[in-house]
């Protein structure tokens, strides 16, 4: 209980010592004729056992994680650093994260035609797929190098860069990382096509990792792989627009990189990801299409989890925000995966028949990803499996959403939506049969005047799916929910939700928040239970364990 007075404490000092010192803070912003800014998180989370949800004991009966950046500028020249805390990691985070210290600094130096960092970084050619250096606090994920960043952009319209750094692995860094990156846009350096209404760009990537050999036997021989210490992946890319339409398309290709992630086989990789968009007022569509086969890059072959990739995967899955429709989040399959998502958008015209006085929007939206179809010829050691390019394999997931948006009034919006979700647990490593999920959600906004706004959102699921002890995959059976927010004085909101499982599943997850802001601080309570899942961003994901207890969160920044 000692420890446990003292980090509320010491949150409450925090939020005490910032609500003083930001204030001195911004007075004195002029340091050394420079500009200084940052921002403050702080979240903690109280758990206790719940043997319904699944909760267990926490030995650290309150956890926290927090972090504050601090950015100096002054002309071409910035300098930045991050302190860390994870004391201990809350729920769902790595163990790995447990400690404190700065985690992140560099320096910059950018000029319109020059720009170099050194220090952590973050970086993406292209869509990633190739390298993307990024962080996702709300995952627990981040791959930043250390290093040193070089772009230079020698005439208008080229842009080139180079790089070099390990990956950060939690409070360590791992591996070896070089990459370099061109793009030129066509319509800057030719002059006769700097006025026309069709805009062209290509681009192209170069990425390797470099690691020591190591000691990996092959399954039955008992021989020792030969395992590349160089392991090399390319692309080029395109970008088409005129008008209200658009295309890009990227091809990526990986050289022989036998890793835990593929079972250390020796097959080449590749990916091609392709999207068509067209737009105007009040119209919008895209289809996207992609193939990915074995293209998990890590730069340490032997450690699995979502750390140390050095590229990401583009999904072309919808992002879903409500509730059930989010319950069953894709996890993108880097092994192999062929995919295509369609949408679409459109806004009935205000007095017109489907419009009404303030008009009426619509959105469509469906994907599928399917695996690849696959003949296996070996395992470890091996070229593992033959894959033919446009065959599919078996269906890993697919929804279909329509979402239609109306106001009745000034004050008061109703959004409507119906989901339908295909969900095979293979992708996430279980066994068992696809389930298929219906949803309806009604969500109804009224603006009582201009500081008072109160939310009504009901969802429903119906599944095929059924709670098994032995899978214990708490998300199954039919569920309904309701949620009551209001939001008063422009400072504060209440919100009040609860998920049940009325039949064929188990669980119900009630759940009350309070928050406050003022200025650039924002202070939110929760208390409540959280069903155990995946978290998914993307399509990166991270295991959320079920936890029953207090949240709290502080965010301020200056």
């Amino acid at each position: 209980m000692k420890s446990i007075t003292a980090k509320i404490l010491a949150f409450a000092a925090v939020g005490v010592v910032l609500k003083c010192v930001a204030p001195a803070t911004a007075k004195a912003q002029g340091i050394l004729g420079g500009h200084v800014t940052g921002n403050v998180q702080f979240d903690g989370q109280l758990s206790k056992r719940d043997t319904i949800i699944g909760s267990s004991d926490v030995p650290e009966k309150l956890l926290t994680n927090a972090r504050a950046d601090i950015l100096y500028t002054n002309g071409n020249f910035s300098a930045g650093l991050r302190y860390e805390a994870y004391l201990g990691p809350m729920l769902g985070f790595n163990s790995q994260y447990t400690g404190q210290g700065i985690a992140n600094y560099f320096v910059s130096y950018k000029t319109q035609t020059f720009a170099v960092t050194a220090g952590h970084f973050y970086e993406q050619f292209g869509s990633g797929m190739t390298l993307r250096a990024y962080e996702d606090r709300y995952l627990g994920l981040d791959n930043a190098l250390r290093g040193v960043n070089v772009t230079y952009r020698p005439w208008k319209g080229v842009t080139l860069k180079g790089l070099v750094g390990q990956q950060r692995y939690f409070w360590d860094t791992k591996g070896l990382v070089r990459g370099m990156d061109a793009e030129v846009s066509f319509n800057d350096i030719i002059s006769a096509w700097s006025e026309s209404k069709t805009r062209f760009s290509l681009g192209g990537s170069f990425v390797s990792k470099y690691e020591e050999d190591e000691t990996i036997l092959a399954d039955v021989s008992g021989f020792k792989l030969n395992l590349p210490k160089n392991v090399a992946a390319s692309s080029v890319r395109m970008d088409l627009n005129r008008g209200g339409f658009g295309l890009q398309a990227e091809y990526a290709f990986k050289s022989q990189d036998p890793s835990i992630v593929n079972n250390y086989i020796y097959k080449n990789g590749d990916a091609l990801w392709l999207s068509a968009s067209y737009s105007q007022k009040g119209l919008s569509a895209n289809i996207q299409a992609k193939r990915v086969d074995n293209m998990g890059f890590k730069s340490v072959r032997s450690i699995s989890g979502e750390m140390l990739y050095i590229n990401y995967t583009p999904s072309i899955t919808k992002q879903h925000t409500y509730a059930f429709l989010s319950m069953y989040p894709y996890a993108t399959q880097s092994t192999g995966e062929m995919g295509l998502q369609a949408d679409f958008m459109y806004k009935f015209k205000k007095e017109s028949l489907l419009g009404g006085k303030y008009g009426t929007d619509i959105h469509l939206n469906a994907s599928l990803i399917k695996g690849l179809d696959t003949t296996i010829v070996g395992g470890k050691g091996t070229e593992g499996y033959t894959s033919t390019f446009f065959g599919t394999g078996e269906t890993y997931y697919g929804d279909l959403s329509l979402e239609v948006a109306k106001k009745f009034s000034s004050k008061v919006k109703l959004t409507a939506t119906y989901g339908y979700v295909v969900f095979n647990p293979v992708v996430e490593g279980h066994a068992g049969d696809i389930h298929h999920n219906h949803v309806a959600i009604a969500d109804l906004t009224w603006k009582i005047n201009r500081k008072n706004v109160l939310r009504f959102e009901a969802e429903w699921m119906g599944s095929d799916s059924h709670y098994d002890p032995i899978v214990d995959d708490k998300r199954c059976g039919d569920w309904i929910m309701g949620l009551v927010e209001y939001n008063f004085t422009s400072a504060w909101f209440v919100s009040v939700s609860d998920q049940y499982a009325y039949k064929d599943g188990v669980g119900n997850y009630y759940n009350l928040s309070v928050g406050y802001t003022k200025g650039a601080t924002r202070l939110q309570v929760g208390y409540g239970k959280q069903r155990e899942g995946i978290i998914c961003i993307g399509g990166v994901c991270r295991n959320v364990p079920a936890s029953n207890g207090l949240t709290f969160s502080l965010t301020t920044s200056f």
